[in-house]
């Protein structure tokens, strides 16, 4: 399945599943309803920045959104592997960004995504609080990003990692001449409002 129509059929089951109307969701989001509408019949290419926005007011993460639609299943379990080659896909069109949801279709509370970078390229993420409480640790596998998660400023080297909860704006930026490559792992729990971003 093409990986724009993978995001409409999510986008439209997250949203039916919510009971969200098309302007419940715009209103929610801060997304015009018409590019709702656009990304739903799979004739827009959203940004990272769209897709963040949409996966917030929908209460769930991003990575979510490239998951495989729990029908396509419905039959049998879904399975613990996923073969790099099932493995979906994706470059933002603003920034040239490359992620690859590694995760299984089975159930988790963790998920795992694989991405490059490009050299000089910045993504601002708008997030803020979600019904769940989701914690995110990005581990730099090779060059450098600089991340600025709320106030606070971090510089990753190879090796690094870094934890955050997804309920601050967050800014990634490579400052290097090469693309950065980082493995992003995310776990959803209950919300806990007593909890405390890391940052």
């Amino acid at each position: 399945m093409d990986i724009n129509h993978r995001i409409a059929r999510r986008v439209r089951e997250l949203r039916d599943a919510a009971g969200l109307s098309l302007d419940a969701l715009a209103e929610r989001s801060g997304v015009s309803r018409s590019n709702i509408s656009l990304i739903e019949r799979g004739q827009s290419s959203p940004t990272a920045v769209v897709l963040d926005k949409l996966s917030a007011a929908l209460g769930v993460t991003v990575a979510s959104l490239f998951e495989a639609s729990p029908g396509l299943a419905a039959s049998a379990e879904p399975s613990p592997l996923a073969r790099v080659a099932e493995q979906p896909l994706w470059t933002d069109p603003a920034s040239g960004y490359v992620r690859r949801n590694v995760s299984p279709p089975a159930r988790s509370p963790i998920q795992l995504v694989d991405v490059i970078f490009p050299a000089g390229q910045r993504i601002a993420y708008e997030t803020s609080a979600r019904d769940n409480d989701v914690h995110q640790q990005v581990w730099m596998i090779d060059g450098t990003m600089e991340l600025t998660v709320g106030d606070a400023h971090w510089r990753l080297a190879a090796g690094d990692c870094l934890a955050m909860r997804l309920d601050a704006p967050i800014v990634f930026h490579n400052p290097g001449r090469s693309p950065a490559r980082y493995l992003v792992a995310l776990a959803t729990l209950p919300f806990l409002p007593s909890r405390r971003n890391y940052s």
